[in-house]
């Protein structure tokens, strides 16, 4: 097990396990089901619980932890797309919240063109996961279609995964039944947490980090509802471009990724993208700013934006491109960009980049194989993706830190080679790196004449 770091980059993972318990059986006449008129249920209750996914009679998909995670859901709401005044909160609850914006964000510009799609973002300092459905209706007043979205708010972001289930099956029901809240007042009883004090901290709650933690036991659940199943296909995707957002990453810019809808996989991007510079070295960073993940943000998001010094997002909002003070990296499908001058080197594919590709494809391969041949049963691909850039980052910065605490503190292009870095190509990436995280340190490797 990696250990973990005071600072990193990542989102905030709760110690709970990733599915509870199979549950006792139910007491007769309970009103457990979550079912009930046309597309109806989502989750089952379970155990004094929801679940995310109907059970079939199989345990966890890992040992027992021994603490279950304490839910902290916030609020629940409905979103819906009036022809006459645009998106507008329908229902929530707490009716007191402060759900400002929300109904941007849980329904993204251009989901109309769509029959669903699901959305991460934040708010404030919670989380919020939604889903969207679009139903063809015969009424001239709702001009042929319904839109909705139903959401959950929560200040951990691991909770948001296991609802998705229920939140599909909810948001039907809202298309064919508008109205009928029941099945998410009672979710909202079940699970209501606090929100966080003036302070920033939730009362009931350590302070967050954004730290990972990797229980490969966690994975087979998270495959489709959550964004660590989906870092094989992140970099598949990116091919060779995904050493150039790992740079990036590392180097805290500010990454806008452009995607028309729909968004929910282009918010897991967002997820891994922060993946990419986790670095597990204790006291590393005290000083360099989160690399915070925003999900999805629209034009009423500008305002804050323009505040933040890192953070990844990800919007089908093309105006964005033109408001260039807003980002430093922007991300169209599978290219990448920047505006800044001095960032332009980073775009470019060096041989080292080739080379650490190559080595990631390679220890798939046989992971792979290991598995076919039933050698290895235990890992899993995105552990291998996660460690294989934790480790590189480390060594890095371990090298840097060493070479910071020499008499000479001065970093040659033996020492470049040894982070598995291209002493030329990667000039400009290093000088960035060691003024970002104020690290002391001479560089002389010379820079190439042009």
């Amino acid at each position: 097990m990696v250990e973990r770091s005071d600072e990193a980059p990542l989102l905030f993972w709760a110690e709970g396990p990733a599915v509870s318990a199979p549950p006792p059986a139910a007491e007769p006449g309970s009103s457990g089901s979550s079912g009930g008129g046309s597309g109806g249920g989502g989750g089952r209750r379970l155990g004094g619980g929801w679940s995310a996914a109907p059970w079939d009679g199989e345990g966890p998909a890992g040992p027992p932890r021994a603490e279950a995670e304490e839910d902290q859901i916030v609020a629940v709401f409905v979103v819906t797309f009036d022809p006459r005044t645009g998106n507008m909160v329908e229902w929530c609850l707490p009716q007191d919240i402060d759900l400002e914006g929300v109904e941007f964000k849980s329904m993204a510009s251009g989901s109309h063109k769509i029959q669903s799609d699901f959305i991460y973002f934040r708010k404030g300092l919670c989380f919020g996961l939604a889903c969207f459905a679009n139903m063809p209706v015969e009424s001239e007043l709702e001009r042929g279609a319904r839109m909705k979205s139903v959401g959950i708010l929560s200040p951990s972001y691991t909770l948001l995964y296991r609802y998705m289930h229920f939140l599909e099956n909810q948001v039907r029901h809202q298309l064919e039944m508008p109205g009928h809240y029941s099945h998410l007042e009672a979710f909202y009883d079940d699970k209501k947490g606090v929100l966080p004090d003036s302070k920033g901290t939730p009362s009931s709650q350590q302070p967050v980090h954004w730290l990972p933690s990797i229980h490969r036991y966690m994975y087979p659940e998270m495959k489709i509802t959550h964004p660590a199943g989906c870092m094989s296909q992140f970099i598949k995707f990116f091919g060779e471009q995904i050493l150039v957002l790992w740079k990036f990453a590392l180097l805290r810019k500010r990454i806008l990724i452009f995607s028309p809808p729909p968004v929910g996989v282009v918010c897991y991007r967002v997820y891994c993208c922060c993946c990419l510079a986790n670095v597990s070295l204790p006291g590393l960073g005290g000083t360099v700013p989160e690399s915070k993940p925003f999900f999805y943000v629209n034009v009423a998001d500008i305002e804050m934006l323009e505040t933040e010094v890192s953070y990844v997002a990800c919007t089908t909002e093309k105006i964005f491109e033109q408001k260039r003070d807003l980002y430093d990296v922007y991300v169209d499908n599978q290219n990448v960009k920047t505006h800044h001058e001095h960032l332009q080197p980073l775009l470019k594919i060096n041989n080292a980049d080739k080379e650490k590709y190559r080595r990631l494809n390679d220890q798939r391969q046989m992971l792979m194989y290991s598995q076919e041949v039933g050698e290895d049963c235990s890992s899993c691909e995105e552990d291998l993706f996660i460690l294989f850039f934790m480790e590189q980052n480390n060594r890095i910065f371990q090298t840097l830190m060493e070479v910071s605490a020499s008499q000479d503190k001065t970093l040659t292009a033996d020492h470049a080679r040894g982070m598995g870095l291209d002493p030329q190509g990667d000039r400009s990436f290093l000088m960035d790196l060691l003024e970002v995280y104020g690290i002391d340190v001479m560089l002389v490797i010379d820079n190439p004449c042009c």
